[in-house]
């Protein structure tokens, strides 16, 4: 609701320091924030959010309104949707800054990083990095009642990890085509409109790239057809407890939690899982060189790791300027506060750490054999059902897929994704690897007591090629991003087919098509938990663009009108998810043995090449893999044969007891419907013990009286 026309000035009270931010009771609103340095702050309080100056500064006295390292004031009479941000004045010296790593200005207006929602309508980034005072183009905080929101009964779903199916997408971009066909493009209120999609399609979860507030005004550069290029994934937070604005359809009436509890809600209601992609490594204050938007205006030298030998230069283990000081206690503290109100006040389902190894950095940088914040969110009681997932890695050289601080943690296995790519591509002398992919990783998290779910398997994610574009391209194209080709990883591990890039040739799209068709099925077909790209199942393109980060144009977006003319594919993926669904063998929760004949003489698992029992583990020149999961004694049995040959093989196939033949369910070399038959239309093998695997392709068989 918006705030009621404001009455200036309002009366103050010396307020409390708990709980941090702006909280209102109906009554007013308590403010408290973190600085330790500070010697004096001001909280200033707009009538708009448009207002270029405030209505109302209150200037907090360090005895009344302060306790230890929390400032704090009350303001009887103010209501929720009022607007507000701080000053902010500590010690500005030259020594301060190469000594200490203080950066306080109280020319400069900050915004609370508690902040349930702010607005950026006057916001001029640039006028926040000079010494110049910008009160006038400064963002704006919001104060938001969590209150009165009616869940209709909504809590988080808590779906097992082994039946979870993760669908990745952009917010906006989900949306933004004009194709979308939705009332309100790019929003949240957007994907709510499209909820059918993603059910018949069949994903349990959606991974919802950041949103966190972000800064969409940042002109990063101009292109090269003189556009400019503005972040646009996300990837670069002003704010860890506010709704991305620019998703909101009325940000300025303070409905940003409102909004995003309206899709989660709907989402829920649709049996999908909300997973939000979380950006706690570094954040949109840059380099020395960058703005002051909050933490570097509140206390520099205790939310950023600084560089020992002059603290005024940023340890930029994150790859994007600055990193955040994650395991000191008071931001440590701030994240485990900022988990928690997503979890209980928007009810979202998981959370995946963006350069999570850097939450494992200590305050010298080097990491730490027990980071405080990994192991408490492991072992938090709030967090106890919340799927918790990290990219394992930083851009300051930590790896740490599969020894991730903590059990529960699940990873995104990028050896996964490395493997799977070279093999479909052809490449031989990997069916070891590839065994231990699709068995859930055995050898990466067995010895360390985890489990086929820590491991998250994909073939494509934001980062990198689209899944079309991996069979299209054999280099990156990266013109668009205006940085000379530059940017984005050099080695893609991608195939083009035969020609680079968009073709008419009818044979090199029909072998696109299977590839894409193998990469899906070989994703179902394995254990652990599969996330898929948005946009992947029809073949979206970003024109051979493997770092799109930039691009909020149809580059970047969803591209409505392929569902119709990929028909074919996003079947596909629709009948191979559902596949995977109706067999438990598929996800099992523990990895798996040799062990445990069924009554048709089956193993839990058993490995085969052409021959049976003959892999070729050490065949370097071999592309082939076949597997056989054998189900319980009432279940389903499913035979695997992989052939990334370029010429058709003949693959034995294991006899069959208990009245049962073997029917064909799955072969991605026929054209639909024979591709995958739906439930009951599988068709007998009637050959003697064999089956004629065609180059290329994956076929799955299922046993059957």
């Amino acid at each position: 609701m918006s705030a009621a026309a404001p009455t200036f000035p309002y009366r103050t009270e010396p307020g409390r320091l708990f709980p941090v931010g702006a909280t209102p009771d109906g009554n007013g609103v308590n403010f408290s924030l973190y600085s330790d340095g500070a010697t004096g702050i001001e909280l200033l309080l707009f009538a708009t959010h448009t207002d270029p100056q405030p209505a109302q500064v209150i200037a907090l006295d360090p005895v009344v309104n302060r306790t230890f390292h929390f400032w704090h004031v009350y303001i009887a009479g103010l209501q929720a949707g009022a607007h507000y941000a701080y000053r902010v004045d500590g010690p500005a010296g030259s020594d301060d800054l190469h000594q200490t790593g203080h950066r306080f200005n109280r020319n400069k207006v900050l915004v609370d990083p508690y902040a349930r929602g702010l607005t950026d309508r006057l916001w001029d980034r640039g006028a926040a990095c000079g010494p110049n005072d910008n009160v006038a183009t400064a963002l704006r905080g919001t104060v938001v009642d969590l209150g009165g929101y009616d869940w209709e009964g909504d809590q988080p779903l808590n779906r097992p990890m082994t039946e979870t199916v993760i669908y990745e997408l952009h917010v906006g971009g989900f949306t933004k085509s004009p194709s979308s066909g939705v009332e309100n493009p790019g929003t949240y209120a957007g994907v709510i409109e499209k909820i059918p999609y993603l059910q018949q399609l069949g994903i349990t979860a959606v991974e919802l790239m950041p949103v966190f507030a972000f800064d969409m005004k940042e002109e990063i550069r101009t292109g090269p057809d003189g556009t400019s290029l503005r972040n646009y994934w996300g990837y670069s937070p002003i704010n860890l407890m506010s709704p991305h604005h620019w998703y909101c359809v009325a940000a300025e009436e303070a409905a940003h939690v409102r909004e995003f509890r309206d899709m989660v809600k709907a989402l829920h209601r649709a049996g999908i899982e909300v997973i939000l992609d979380v950006v706690f490594n570094h954040t949109s204050e840059g380099n020395e060189n960058g703005p002051a938007i909050n933490f570097r205006g509140l206390d520099n030298s205790t939310f950023y790791h600084l560089e020992a030998s002059d603290r005024q230069y940023y340890s930029n283990y994150s790859g994007c300027g600055n990193t955040l000081n994650c395991n000191h206690p008071i931001v440590g503290s701030m994240l485990e506060d900022c988990l928690d109100f997503w979890r209980t006040q928007m009810h979202v389902d998981g959370f995946r750490f963006d350069e999570g190894s850097i939450l494992s950095r200590g305050q010298g940088g080097a990491p730490m054999a027990f980071p405080p914040v990994p192991w408490s969110i492991e072992l938090s009681e709030t967090l106890a059902d919340t799927k918790i997932i990290a990219e394992a890695w930083d851009a300051g050289g930590l790896y740490q897929v599969g020894h991730f601080p903590g059990l529960r943690w699940a990873e995104w296995n990028g050896r996964y994704r490395d493997d799977i790519r070279r093999f479909v591509r052809g490449d031989p002398g990997l069916v070891g690897s590839v065994a231990a992919r699709i068995a859930g990783s055995a050898d990466i998290y067995q010895s360390v007591h985890k489990l086929p779910t820590n491991s998250v398997n994909f073939v494509t994610c934001h980062d990198g090629f689209t899944l079309n574009d991996l069979v299209s391209y054999n280099s990156k194209h990266n013109e668009g991003n205006g940085e000379g080709n530059r940017d984005g990883v050099n080695d893609n591990d991608s195939w083009n087919c035969g020609a680079e890039g968009a073709t008419e040739d009818p044979a090199v799209e029909a072998l696109r098509r299977r590839q894409v068709k193998n990469l899906a099925a070989i994703l179902m077909l394995s254990q652990g938990v599969p996330m898929i790209l948005g946009g992947d199942e029809i073949r979206r393109t970003q024109h051979g663009n493997n770092n799109a980060y930039c691009q909020d144009n149809p580059v970047g977006w969803f591209d409505w009108t392929l569902v119709e003319s990929s028909a074919e594919t996003l079947r596909f993926f629709r009948e191979m998810i559902a596949f995977r669904k109706r067999h438990p063998v598929l996800h099992h929760a523990r990895f798996l043995t040799g062990n445990g004949i069924n009554e048709r003489g089956l193993p839990e698992v058993s490995w085969h090449g052409c021959e049976l029992g003959r892999p070729g583990w050490s065949d370097p020149s071999s592309s082939v893999l076949a597997f056989t999961l054998g189900g319980a004694n009432d279940g389903t049995d499913i035979h695997v044969m992989l052939n990334m040959h370029w010429e058709d093989l003949e693959f034995q196939i294991p006899a069959i007891g208990g009245r049962r033949s073997w029917f064909r369910a799955v072969d991605t070399s026929l054209a639909q419907p024979d591709d995958i038959a739906a439930p009951g239309n599988e068709v007998v093998i009637t050959t003697a013990g064999t089956y004629r695997v065609n180059a290329r392709s994956v076929v799955a068989l299922i046993s059957r009286q």
